[in-house]
């Protein structure tokens, strides 16, 4: 019994460091960890908007030039500014089209659990 008690008084001060070490480590791989990882997801997320919207740029770009270049006379004269307001008309409906799906998508129904 004795040699127990001998044995335990002399381990308190070294599990002391250990789990000082212990909390540490645990504090370290609980913070750092997750803190890479959103880093990394927004680093990508970030790119993939940038691309996202150029991308949608363009294209109505290029649907504002065929608009007005392959419709003949359609829109010449006093209508030349029908594919201007059919581009920003497409514009809104992706913008409105988005919000509808952020407000609806996956945030929305974790909340709700």
């Amino acid at each position: 019994m004795a040699e127990r008690a001998g044995r335990g008084a002399r381990s308190i001060p070294g599990s002391g460091g250990e789990v000082v070490q212990l909390v540490i480590d645990y504090a370290k791989q609980e913070t750092l960890g997750p803190i890479k990882g959103l880093g990394r997801f927004l680093a990508f997320g970030v790119v993939g908007s940038v691309f996202l919207a150029l991308g949608l740029a363009v294209l109505l770009l290029a649907g504002l030039r065929a608009l007005q270049t392959e419709t003949g006379t359609t829109f010449a004269g006093s209508m030349t500014w029908v594919p201007y307001l059919v581009t920003a008309g497409a514009a809104l409906l992706v913008a409105v089209t988005a919000a509808w799906r952020i407000a609806r998508g996956p945030a929305r129904r974790k909340r709700k659990a």
